[in-house]
């Protein structure tokens, strides 16, 4: 088990509305949510928190059930993990997540590439005039993440600062309307950047 003092639990909710609620008054950095939960499911409350820029939020569950995993993601969900993962990995996933990543479980990211891929095509989505509203250097930032990237990796690609890269990402999110980095890169690999 790790021991750093890199992060401190604020606060504990036994229910979904109590999480939302809790996020409100306590501002954490990081939201851990369970996705089974009384009163108001995590993927709801989860789609509260992200809407209301309370907090990032990485998904907990026990069940490895596709409908949780994209409900997760479609809420907003910057991270999905089993509770069967192990304590070191769970505290790396918080540090991840916490500054900035994206996270998916491995046990169930194979299955959700797959699943994207072979998901009809329904609704088209953005085409590529929504990356009019980008600068250049938001674009090439929006092509690193498409590519699964870190800020750190970003930032040694691109020759910039870390923090200049997260100011990239939170302005490019805001002009795409993405809830996520996981959207983000979505619709980097959709639309090619």
């Amino acid at each position: 088990m790790d021991h750093r003092a890199d992060h401190e639990v604020v606060g504990e909710a036994a229910d979904g509305e109590q999480a939302v609620v809790l996020a409100r008054r306590l501002r954490p950095d990081l939201v851990l949510m369970d996705v089974q939960m009384p009163r108001l499911d995590g993927v709801s409350a989860t789609r509260q928190v992200v809407a209301e820029q309370l907090a990032d939020v990485l998904v907990l569950t026990t069940f490895d059930l596709d409908e949780y995993v994209f409900g997760a993601l479609r809420a907003g969900a910057s991270g999905f993990l089993l509770k069967n993962t192990e304590a070191r990995q769970l505290l790396e996933a918080v540090r991840t997540v916490a500054g900035g990543e994206g996270l998916i479980a491995p046990a169930v990211t194979r299955r959700l590439i797959a699943e994207f891929a072979a998901r009809p095509v329904r609704d088209p989505g953005p085409g590529p005039e929504v990356l009019e509203a980008l600068t250049r250097r938001e674009r090439e930032v929006l092509s690193c993440l498409g590519e699964g990237m870190s800020n750190a990796e970003i930032a040694s690609r691109l020759k910039m600062a870390e923090a200049t890269v997260k100011t990239h990402v939170s302005r490019l999110l805001g002009k795409l309307e993405l809830r996520s980095r996981v959207q983000a890169a979505v619709l980097a690999q959709e639309l090619d950047v």
